[in-house]
């Protein structure tokens, strides 16, 4: 019998469950570029009253709903003040500079910043120099380490905005992630920001798809720049049905996790080789430094024993938990880890 892979290197690549693939398979469907698809505009309805927002956009992936956000708010040459690290800046092909026009500003640092921080880089436009369009919050921060982004600081943040009249954005790709470890509501997180993203195919377990939220108006611009890009999806109820289920069953079950992500952080905190700051372990993923071993050859020798997971760079590597990974799972790959390590 085959072993099984110990697959750590995304929440992405979690498979839809037999009671997802059942409401995907009885979906009612129609076209949804005419508008007529039952089960994508359920989706957006349920997704607007939960994080309180006028409407909401179902798109294919984050990157698109990142990138539609920028189109809406951005003209060519302006500002987005945003972390280090963030995922429209590091992992998105450029698309916001070379689609959007979008200049970045990035502020040093883990990925989270403060209000002190924007007020200093609001730029007020002129003929020689750009202006700041918009202020971008990746929350949890993927390259921070799954860290969350302070809610007592996005609130200063915000007051911060609303006096210099620039909009905010939330790539809110794992918001749930930050919803189910603080116990702060969703509508609390989102009631900051203009418009927020998140996704459904990371922990929440759908096979595609993300949601762009915001203002009415905001849904028809982005449903024009979707079909630009080409997003335009027909009977898409078959994926919106797994979007609808994930919400409906798998965000309580985040806390798994976490906790997951944090027994995998403690088991590895005496292996001498591998360096963990536990207080940046706060949902479901773990940055490991590695000393006297590079990124790529760690990742090749635990890949050849049956353990999955990312370089980052040349001495650090990422793990990230979710729900086709157990308990048990994280024991065994540790104990690989210490065997490759020894």
């Amino acid at each position: 019998m085959e072993s099984k892979l110990i697959d750590l290197r995304s929440d992405t690549v979690t498979r839809p469950s037999p009671g997802m693939r059942r409401a995907m398979a009885e979906a009612k469907v129609g076209d949804d570029v005419y508008g007529e698809d039952p089960t994508v505009n359920e989706l957006e309805e349920l997704c607007a009253e939960v994080t309180g927002k006028e409407s909401a956009l179902f798109v294919p992936s984050g990157s698109m709903a990142n990138l539609i956000a920028q189109m809406i708010y951005v003209r060519r040459g302006d500002e987005v003040i945003i972390g280090a690290g963030s995922h429209c800046y590091r992992y998105e092909v450029g698309a916001g500079a070379a689609i959007a026009g979008a200049q970045y500003v990035v502020i040093e640092g883990n990925g989270t910043f403060t209000a002190q921080d924007v007020q200093d880089r609001i730029r007020t436009a002129t003929f020689h120099r750009p202006g700041t369009a918009l202020v971008w919050i990746e929350n949890t921060h993927n390259f921070g380490g799954g860290i969350i982004f302070p809610f007592d600081e996005i609130k200063r943040i915000s007051n911060v905005c609303k006096e210099r009249g620039i909009p905010m954005h939330m790539d809110g790709a794992r918001i749930f992630n930050a919803v189910v470890a603080t116990g702060i509501e969703i509508k609390k997180w989102c009631q900051f920001f203009d418009s927020l993203s998140f996704c459904f195919s990371k922990g929440l377990g759908a096979p595609v798809g993300s949601i762009l939220c915001g203002t009415r108006g905001m849904k028809e611009e982005g449903k024009r720049f979707r079909k630009m890009l080409g997003g335009g999806m027909r009977q898409a109820g078959i994926l919106a049905a797994a979007a609808i289920y994930a919400l409906k069953n798998n965000i309580e079950r985040l806390a798994e996790d976490h906790a997951n992500a944090k027994y995998l952080a403690e088991n590895l905190s005496d292996v001498k080789q591998v360096k963990i700051d536990m207080k940046t372990v706060q949902t479901n993923i773990v940055m490991a430094d590695l000393e006297g071993i590079n990124a790529d050859t760690f990742v090749k020798e635990i890949a050849k024993e049956g353990v999955l997971v990312n370089a980052i760079s040349s001495k650090r590597v990422r793990f990230v938990t979710h729900l086709d990974v157990s308990k048990d799972d994280i024991s065994q790959a540790c104990a690989i880890i210490r065997k490759v390590l020894h």
